[in-house]
Order: C-alpha cells, then structure tokens, then sequence
C-alpha cells in the first residue's frame, strides 16, 4: 500500500467520517487516496482557516475529533488560527499537514514551511511521519491525544515521498505512551473536603464552564444542581452545560454577562468552580474578585488550578467523576432558601432586556425572535463581536454542543464555517449561524462550500456598517474618536445571490419575524441581511458591560449610569 492508502485507513479505523481539506501540491496524494474510500467524506472548504473552523465546528457540536487538512506552506499556516482556537477552547482536532519530501527538507524548497515548529507551542502534540509502518500507530497516538485529558489539537506533518511510497503497514496498533497519563481520578478525600464546605456554605455558588461540557457532564451537573439546589452560572464556553431556563440558572457571568450574576458570585461565601479557567473576561480585577469566597475548583488540567485564583480547595481530575463523588457526599442544602431569595431580587432589578424601536431594527431583537422560532435542538454559531454577545445573552440554551463559538481565541470570521462543520454533522438539524457584518466578511468564501457541498446552514447577518464592538469601545473610551471602523453597507444578499444562495435583505422591523420564518423554512443555505444603523447609545451597545480590569460594581448598566452609582443613589453601598 502507499502511504497515502495507509493513512486513509488509519483514519478510517479511527472512525473519521468527514475531513476539511484544501488540497495542493504536496498533499495532492492524499487527496487521491480519499477519493478512493467511501467511508470518509471530504468536505473542500474555499480557505485552509474555514476548514480547520469547519473541523472545530464538528468537534464542538458532536464532542467528537474533527480533522481537517492542508498543504504545506501557506496550507499549512492558514490552519494556525483554527489549531489555536481549538488549543485555547480544548477542543479535540487533528491537523494534517502535507510536507514537502523528506529529501529536500531544510533547502527552504518551494512552500516548505517548518508547520511543526511554528505550531509548537499552539499543540498537545506533533508528529512528523518518516515512514509508512509507522502511520498506524502515529494516527493512533494523535486521536488518543487529542480527545483525552484536557482535549486539544494534534498535528500531524506527512512529507510528500512518504504519501507516495509503498510499504507494509501493521494496523493492529494500541496506545502505549508511559509520558502521557493524564490523572482522571479526583482525590476522594478532596471532594470530601468539598462537600463539607458545600454543606457549610451559607452562599454557595456553581461557576461551570466548558469543561462540562467536553467532558460531557451535563447530566451529572444537573442531577448535582437538583439534589443540592446550589444556583448555577456559566461562562460562554458554558453555555448549554445547565439549562439558562432553569430557574437556578443564573444564565452566563463577565464582561457581559448577566448582572444578577456578577452581583451573585461576588456576593457568594464558596463559589464551586468546574472546568473553567478564571479568565480575566470573568473575574475582571483579580484581586477585588469574590474577595470573601472560598474556592474550590474542579479541572482535568493541573495547570489551570492556582494559575489565576488561589483555591482553598482543589480537586484535579474529571469533572464528570467528581461530580458523581460529590452526589453521593452532598446533601440537599435546608438553608439555601435566603440566598435565592436574594438572587431572585437581583434578578427581578437587572433583567436582561432590550427597547424595541417603532422605525428600525434592535439587533437585540432579532436575536430573541430567533431564540423563539428556532427548533429546541437548533445548533446555534456565531463570529466575534456584538452579535456574540447578544447571542449569548438573549439565546436559550437547554442542552450541551448547541453553541458553537470562538471562546478564549476569540476569532472573528469563526461562525460561518463552524455552522458549516456542525451541518455537515447533523444533515437533518437547524443550523443557524449569526454573524455580524465584520466577522462574516472575514470567510465570507464559504458561502461557495455551502452552495456546492448542499450544506443547508442559515445565516442571519446582524449588519449595521461597523465593526461594532471596537466602536462601542471608541465610544465609551475613546470620547468616539472613529479608528478604522466603518467598514461599508455591503447587500450580503446580493453577494450570497451570487453564490447562487437564497438570500434577502431587511431594514423595517416589521418585516423580521417574516422573514425568520422565510428563512427557516427553506430547505437550503440562507442568507437574511438584516440592515440597522449603528448608533452610540444604550441600545447600541452591548449592555451591561465590565471595563477590562474592574469590578463587578464598575459595570456599565446603560449609557451613563454604574452599578456602584445605581447602589449609591439607593443607599446600598458606602465606600
């Protein structure tokens, strides 16, 4: 066999079903080796960074590996974005590269890039192939890497004459790799520890992040919610991981979370934290953050404990299997009753919500209305900016791997081809991607993979001539000086027509529920263009909102008005 033929079989006994590839010089040979199975599709993105989002979007929405695929060189690099989405996110990836042939290596060779060296620190692992018997086992290590411990992508580098030769390959191959052991384990006698301070905590609270959600311990986290009754946030990693319409949910916290929910956790006496990374979007002022709390914080990633916030008690293993311990341990706390009450107000005093306008579209808006004609098992994917924002704010999410979105990396021009990736998964469910005019422009060529793939995503586009998020910050911090952020009113229907997509564009607010309905209705790809104009207040901005490095009580609750400010006028709050 060649050793093109090797590797698709390798990743045929891997179980892949689908790749993200843009072929080119040297991975043309496994091309032709994929052209040949009929159990691995390959889907052909129109640019190496859709492919390695569209294998990230399958990941997120299947908690399965996602591959993707490139040459050597500008291939290659076009994939780093997607590798480091997937490495900050702990998303389970395989990269496969095309190289340059093993006998011109380091002659700095036509499109020769060293791809392991420039994604080194963005990786679990790498792999160079340097022989045909070796691609089993290789392949083997890179998915065992990649979906286990905390998840994240692998590279696999294969130079061209090694695609091309043939060889004898033993494809009954085992994991045995004595340096990699990640502790699944929690300590028992620290979730001992644990669910005696839950049992003491007057205030406890459940901080969850994506780690619930890659761990797949949706299921345990609520059966622990329901026995103990502890209120729970998310961070936008989260989302989806307890149900937002529960009424202990405090739907997500940070920079632009829920109020109610920023006030809750620093208010909190033990705050539960599990699978998450204290990232500053959440915690803001570190040092002001939940001054008064403990802390006991649950990751599969040693790293991650103590690396912001110092805990009072940390439980290293799987989430999913330390929340099975703590079941058993905690019991359902009798004298949580004054603290939901106490939430309850909070929430009742700072709803999310939104002013709708007689004359114009509220972007807001759009969003809810979406929320609620969709399917409950819509997939939902968004880009960055705005529109991110208001997705995670006024969406409903009641079950795991139905928000795709670019967390930690934050990279914009993610939710087309990540809502590609997820439709590609599930042929037959609601994909719906809403992207902001900015972020959508940035692969906007992935319409043409949509088109003539037959993946049937829908696209709404939140589209106001902006670059909305930098201009909010140019208004709040920058007295509204514009730096580069107008960035035109382009007629995305016109440009999706041209791909040969159904499309339409609305600016009149009476025509948005229509035309949701038009869109969900139709049994392909859909662009909705739904023009409004950008404006510098409350309701053009995201609300509320936490200036990078400030407290809770520093947040913005409309144009001109904090939280500090709000209490002071009440009397709640003397400093």
């Amino acid at each position: 066999m060649k050793g093109r033929d090797v590797l698709v079989k390798a990743l045929e006994n891997e179980g892949v079903k689908f790749i993200f590839g843009y072929p080119g010089g040297a991975s043309m040979e496994i091309h032709q080796g994929l052209a040949l199975t009929k159990k691995i599709r390959m889907v052909l993105p129109r640019h190496e960074q859709g492919g390695a989002f569209a294998a990230g979007g399958y990941a997120r929405a299947t908690g399965d590996i996602g591959v993707c695929l490139a040459t050597s060189g500008p291939g290659a690099t076009n994939l780093i974005t997607g590798i480091i989405d997937a490495k900050m996110d702990s998303i389970p990836l395989v990269a496969i590269t095309g190289q340059v042939p093993s006998t011109v290596l380091g002659s700095d060779a036509f499109q020769e890039t060293d791809i392991i060296g420039a994604t080194f620190p963005l990786v679990k692992h790498s792999y160079m192939i340097q022989s045909v018997a070796e691609i089993p086992k290789i392949i083997n290590e890179a998915f065992h890497i990649a979906r286990t411990g905390r998840p994240g992508p692998v590279l696999v580098d294969i130079p061209k004459d090694i695609q091309q030769q043939e060889g004898i390959a033993d494809f009954d191959v085992s994991f045995d790799c004595p340096s990699y052991r990640p502790n699944l384990k929690p300590s028992l006698l620290q979730c001992k520890k644990a669910a005696h301070a839950i049992q003491t905590a007057k205030r406890p609270l459940i901080y969850a992040g994506g780690g619930i959600v890659s761990s797949r311990a949706s299921a345990e986290l609520r059966s622990f919610v329901k026995k103990s009754g502890i209120p729970v946030t998310t961070t936008v990693m989260g989302l989806g991981a307890f149900p937002s319409t529960d009424p202990l949910s405090l739907r997500m916290l940070g920079m632009h979370g829920a109020v109610y929910a920023n006030i809750a956790i620093n208010n909190a006496d033990l705050v539960i934290a599990m699978g998450v990374r204290f990232d500053d979007r959440v915690t803001g002022k570190l040092a002001e953050f939940c001054k008064d709390a403990q802390f006991i914080h649950i990751d599969i990633d040693p790293a991650e404990i103590n690396k912001n916030i110092l805990v009072d008690i940390p439980i290293q293993g799987d989430v999913k299997e330390a929340l099975k311990i703590l079941h058993g341990y905690v019991q359902p706390k009798k004298d949580i009753k004054p603290w939901i009450k106490q939430i309850q107000g909070w929430k009742k005093e700072f709803p999310l919500e939104f002013e709708s306008k007689k004359n114009e579209i509220v972007p807001q808006s759009v969003v809810s209305d979406i929320n609620k004609l969709a399917a409950k098992d819509a997939i939902f994917s968004v880009g960055v900016g705005q529109h991110q924002m208001w997705s995670a704010q006024f969406l409903d999410f009641d079950r795991p791997n139905n928000w795709l979105c670019s967390s930690g990396l934050g990279a914009m021009g993610y939710g087309l081809p990540a809502a590609m990736g997820a439709q590609v998964a599930f042929p037959k469910k609601q994909v719906i991607n809403i992207e902001g005019d900015g972020s959508f422009l940035m692969n906007i060529q992935e319409l043409q993979t949509l088109k003539i793939e037959n993946i049937p995503v829908k696209n709404i586009i939140l589209n106001n001539a902006h670059l909305g998020m930098v201009a909010q910050w140019e208004d709040r911090f920058y007295k509204s000086l514009r730096g580069h952020t107008f960035i035109g009113d382009a007629n995305f229907a016109e440009v999706a027509h041209a791909f040969g997509i159904k499309s339409e564009s609305i600016s009149d607010p009476k025509n948005v529920i229509p035309a949701l309905k038009r869109m969900l209705k139709h049994n392909g790809p859909y662009v909705l263009d739904v023009k409004y104009p950008y404006n510098d207040k409350s309701y053009g901005h995201v609300m509320p909102m936490i200036p990078g490095n400030h407290t809770y009580l520093d947040t913005c609750l409309d144009a001109s008005t904090s939280l500090r400010d709000y209490w002071k006028k009440k009397g709640l709050l003397e400093e």
